[in-house]
């Protein structure tokens, strides 16, 4: 017997899919998510969604790369291979900008998209809502709710009730 995933409700145009979301944001469910063929501008805040945390990622990538940047060159420089030409000092950062500038870039870009990965819990093969026959249409032209059974509110009938409430049409429970 397959355990329920969740229940999956149909919008057919984006304010309504919009306004569903206030809704559900609005009875205290944790656990769901929106379905929809193009981004909308707003959802996440109707969703009730905390700004990402992938920023702070990029951010500690960043100052890492100039850090280890600097270091490099004030390591190599001062210690490991000490030269003075010309009266020049040992280190200088307006030498090791160049160095750090480029290693701010490729930690940043590294801690972002490492950073992205463990939010988002990838890479994730299989996902049940995928086996779902509504999603082919989530990527074309309906705009969906998937409300996940381990959410502490959820109850099947009052779950369906409220995703009826709301207009979710064509509701259905999705296996996992």
């Amino acid at each position: 017997m397959n355990k329920t995933y969740g229940l999956i409700a149909a919008f057919d145009t984006t304010p309504e899919l919009y306004h569903a979301c206030e809704q559900v944001r609005d009875a205290g469910y944790s656990q769901w998510d929106a379905l929809t063929p193009f981004p909308i501008h707003g959802l996440d805040a109707a969703m009730g969604m905390a700004r990402s945390k992938v920023p702070r990622f990029s951010l500690a990538g960043g100052i890492t790369g100039f850090c280890t940047g600097m270091s490099m060159i004030w390591w190599t420089g001062a210690y490991e291979y000490p030269l003075v030409v010309g009266g020049k000092p040992l280190f200088s950062p307006m030498f090791a900008f160049p160095i750090s500038y480029e290693l701010t870039i490729l930690f940043t870009a590294f801690a972002t998209i490492f950073g992205m990965f463990f939010l988002n819990q990838l890479p994730m093969h299989y996902h049940p809502v995928m086996k779902a026959p509504q999603f082919v249409r989530a990527m074309d032209d309906r705009f969906y709710i998937v409300i996940e059974s381990n959410d502490p509110k959820f109850n099947a009938t009052a779950t369906r009730d409220l995703l009826a409430k709301i207009g979710g049409k064509d509701i259905a429970e999705l296996e996992s």
